[in-house]
């Protein structure tokens, strides 16, 4: 029976029902675990420093196919410790600019994957929480530095502030210690709301932002629609559950002897507003109708 080694950056929990398409884009390319195919998980619990030890981990069990999720760095470190074993990535960042490949249409080497470019998405953020609160002169952006996307996110960003002319308050945040003394920063400053840098030790902690968020009356924009359903405002982005389907209909080709250079990265084509009523009444917003008949989803 072939082996999946699975290396993601978050904690199993938040992850269930991302699992479970990674699972299905397995069984539509033909392996279903436990039946035809075994994975090995390996998760970070949101420790960076933790995955090049997991990574090795999975090389020395030999697995035939590593897919690597949570940004782009768990990718990186695979690659690290194998240029042999084919590595199918799962990020919201820059495939390109991180380090994973040379070329989205012609992958290199053993690694291709699937991105959905979230962390490029910070400037539309922005622009979408800039509608709910016009007035606003200052936004927070919460960022984690262990990523190897996150520094370019947060130069993007800040740029886009400056050609609206308002100013970026960026916090750095790498346990959740630090998550809550973020949300009592914007609080204290009065931004008009809080931009949730891509992340999978974030995404991981979708419920502790959106309490927090509700505890200080921020308003939260998330990356995928996940966030807004957990609580969250507003979240705008592709669709996180798609690229685990994607990663594992890849993983699949791959078992069955595709090369990963053959196999072109893929990108997402749709993207999805969601807006959550009830969290705006809660901490007194009116969301423009404007902004509501643009939703793709309105979660009430």
């Amino acid at each position: 029976m072939p082996v999946i080694g699975f290396l993601g950056t978050s904690s199993p929990a938040p992850n269930v029902a991302f699992i479970a398409q990674l699972r299905r884009g397995l069984k539509e390319g033909g392996y279903e675990e436990g039946k035809t195919v075994a994975i090995e998980y390996r998760w970070a619990e949101g420790r960076y420093d933790r995955l090049p030890v997991l990574a090795a981990e999975l090389v020395a069990h030999k697995v035939d196919v590593i897919v690597s999720q949570g940004g782009s760095t768990p990718g990186v470190e695979a690659m690290k410790v194998t240029r042999a074993i084919p590595i199918v990535f799962i990020t919201g960042g820059d495939p390109v600019a991180d380090g994973l490949v040379t070329n989205l249409a012609r992958p290199t080497a053993n690694v291709t994957g699937v991105t959905w470019l979230s962390s490029d998405l910070g400037p539309k953020r922005l622009e979408l929480l800039r509608e709910l609160a016009p007035g606003a002169k200052t936004f927070g952006m919460m960022a984690n530095p262990n990523a190897v996307e996150t520094e370019r996110a947060i130069r993007e960003s800040q740029e886009a502030a400056r050609a609206s002319g308002v100013s970026l308050h960026v916090l750095t945040a790498r346990n959740e210690s630090e998550i809550e003394q973020a949300f009592a920063a914007v609080a204290q400053a009065r931004d008009g709301g809080m931009v949730i840098g891509m992340d999978a030790f974030f995404g991981g902690r979708r419920q502790l932002i959106a309490a927090l968020a509700a505890k200080h009356g921020v308003p939260v924009m998330g990356g995928f629609r996940e966030y807004a359903a957990d609580g969250c405002l507003m979240s705008y982005g592709p669709s996180l559950a798609d690229a685990f389907r994607q990663g594992g209909l890849y993983a699949a080709k791959i078992l069955k002897g595709a090369k990963p250079g053959d196999l072109p990265v893929l990108q997402p084509t749709i993207f999805e507003l969601a807006i959550n009523q009830k969290t705006a009444k809660a901490i007194g917003l009116t969301v423009p109708p404007s902004l509501l008949a643009r939703a793709d989803e309105v979660i009430e």
